[in-house]
């Protein structure tokens, strides 16, 4: 066989680049959710046609987990930051909720957090179910980081604060000023006292 033969797989290679696609859709996931955009709108947005969307992601499915993962990828590196903080609980998790609703309303990009509004209603218990796992581990983080310093609290903390990052979003996805929205994240600090 001739070295300079390239050896393909089945059908033709693909015509577009993979990251800015997943990056197309992410946004419109993001922006409307899982259950609010079709496939024929996502192959649009990507610039490639429903069957390349299938064989290159198997599904909408699997084109919506990669659009979570990189959305974690690039978006979960801000609750690690915070929970990597040295000091107190009681000035760490105030400070990361007020980081979290100036990310949530942060001019130029879809409002609130893909991973815990993405399936908000949704039909497909799949998609479900992909969020769920994120939204855990997130949690777990939170318990684990409060847990270092105050296990007793740990449970109690990390639900108010996983409570409070939903609410943060969905106020965000309404249009809610970032001004409010922070103010609120401030008003908060109190329960970590």
């Amino acid at each position: 066989m001739n070295d300079t033969k390239k050896i393909r797989g089945r059908g033709r290679p693909r015509r577009f680049n993979e990251s800015d696609a997943i990056e197309a859709a992410e946004t419109l996931f993001h922006e409307r959710g899982y259950d609010g955009v079709g496939v024929a709108e996502l192959g649009a947005a990507m610039g490639i046609a429903p069957p390349s969307l299938y064989a290159a992601f198997g599904s909408k499915l699997g084109l919506f987990e990669r659009a979570l993962l990189a959305y974690e990828a690039q978006n979960g590196g801000i609750l690690a930051e915070f929970l990597n903080r040295e000091g107190p609980v009681a000035e760490v998790l105030p400070f990361f909720l007020e980081e979290a609703a100036r990310f949530y309303s942060r001019p130029g990009a879809p409002c609130g957090c893909m991973v815990l509004s993405g399936t908000w209603n949704s039909a497909d218990a799949e998609a479900v179910a992909l969020t769920a796992r994120l939204k855990q581990a997130g949690r777990d983080r939170i318990r684990d980081r409060i847990a270092l310093e105050r296990p007793q609290d740990a449970e109690r903390l990390a639900d108010f604060t996983v409570s409070l990052m939903a609410g943060l979003s969905a106020l965000a996805r309404d249009g809610v000023a970032q001004e409010r929205l922070v103010a609120a994240a401030r008003a908060a600090a109190p329960v970590y006292a």
